[in-house]
């Protein structure tokens, strides 16, 4: 259950880092809506993180934490930003996922 939670407060992170580069893009009331979307998408995240520190290693936790949103992020700057998806982008953020799943399949 915690490692379920662990990718949710993942992808709460990549959430927080779209809703962020939206207000920027924005102006106005709709950049102050995503800006609340992001402090609520950071309190969440943040919150599930310590959630599961209390049994899984806080190493291993943050590591796969900061992996998740940032090879999410990446994505989501390739997809919704249309920032470039080079080679060796793309063969970077593959590594960080291998790393993300070897952590898990070494973890207790």
């Amino acid at each position: 259950m915690n490692w379920f939670l662990l990718i949710i407060a993942g992808l709460f992170e990549m959430s927080f880092a779209l809703c962020l580069g939206k207000a920027n893009q924005t102006e106005g009331i709709i950049s102050k809506l995503w800006f609340g979307a992001f402090l609520l998408c950071l309190v969440f995240s943040m919150s599930l993180l310590i959630k599961v520190t209390k049994s899984l290693p806080i190493g291993t936790a943050y590591a796969v934490w900061t992996g998740i949103g940032a090879a999410g992020t990446v994505l989501l700057g390739i997809f919704v930003f249309k920032e470039p998806a080079s080679f060796w982008r793309l063969f970077f953020i593959t590594t960080l996922i291998g790393s993300i799943i070897g952590l898990k399949l070494v973890s207790h």
